[in-house]
């Protein structure tokens, strides 16, 4: 799975209507340019693709008072929702995510209603100690890794990385059973976008601007 599409869908979402500049903006606010390919290039060139798909609906804009050109906005096409709903439930699910597709997931997953996001994670729970038990059916941790060699390392690492996975994804169901956080239906969500001409504090510098 592609964590650059379910971000940027994700984003467009959230404002209803925005053009690139604004969901790289965004995507900046949420620092996905430091954990996943969520560089500018591919941001509009997702945007552009996800148009040509239908999963995006493109808005050809006037050109602003300044005299700048005119711009394009996008918002999700009923198969864009469909599709982004879809990337965030199997994220959320599936065990063998990459990290970043995995934190793409956690930063979308107030669109989802509480107990849809704590039965997908308890079965994510369920995923992570069934591939636990395929590991030790030829792995026993408490002999170490030296059983297998140093390959029994891998092993080891396989553990570990399930028993962490799994005690992480306890801890936040957890927390979203005790009320944490604002899913979808239940009040005023949280505002995880920056407002037209807000400034971002966390955007990188432009290595092409002049000092004045």
């Amino acid at each position: 799975m592609s964590a650059i599409r379910l971000l940027v869908l994700g984003a467009v979402r959230q404002h209803g209507r925005a053009h690139g500049y604004q969901v790289r903006n965004d995507l900046e606010y949420w620092g996905a340019h430091e954990w996943s390919s969520a560089k500018p290039g591919s941001i509009y060139h997702a945007l552009k693709q996800l148009a040509k798909q239908g999963l995006l609906l493109a808005h050809e804009t006037a050109p602003s008072t300044a005299g700048g050109p005119p711009r394009t906005e996008y918002e999700l096409t009923p198969a864009g929702r469909s599709e982004y709903l879809g990337l965030l439930r199997a994220a959320l699910v599936g065990h063998d995510q990459k990290m970043d597709v995995l934190s793409a997931a956690l930063g979308c997953i107030v669109d989802l209603e509480r107990a849809e996001a704590i039965g997908l994670l308890k079965e994510r729970v369920r995923g992570i100690e069934a591939w636990r038990a395929e590991v030790t059916e030829r792995y026993i941790p408490e002999e170490g890794p030296q059983q297998l060699g140093h390959i029994g390392e891998i092993m080891n690492l396989w553990v570990h990385t399930a028993d962490g996975g799994a005690e992480w994804t306890r801890g936040l169901i957890e927390r979203i059973e005790g009320g944490a956080y604002v899913f979808a239906g239940e009040g005023e969500p949280f505002v995880g976008v920056l407002a037209e001409g807000e400034e971002n504090p966390y955007a990188r510098p432009d290595p092409n601007a002049r000092n004045p």
